[in-house]
């Protein structure tokens, strides 16, 4: 027997849904994005960000100094 029939025939009420307290709020009521969301995509973004940075840099090191140094090419100011 399902529970919603077992409670009407108990003469109780429908049972309630559950407690959505841990949900987080919406920024904008028409906009289906909440607060949690969006905190996570800014740290994803600024996660991303530095990985390009680092990955900048590790290029600017092989294109400047390990490059040359392997014999793979000559840097046009030298």
């Amino acid at each position: 027997m399902g529970e919603a029939r077992r409670r009407s025939e108990q003469g109780l009420k429908p049972r309630g849904k559950k407690n959505s307290s841990n949900q987080s709020p919406r920024i904008v009521s028409w906009f289906p994005v909440t607060q949690a969301q969006r905190d996570q995509f800014i740290q994803l973004s600024i996660r991303t960000g530095w990985i390009g940075i680092a990955a900048l840099v590790v290029l600017w090191i092989v294109v400047r100094f390990i490059g040359p140094a392997a014999g793979w090419w000559v840097p046009a100011d030298i």
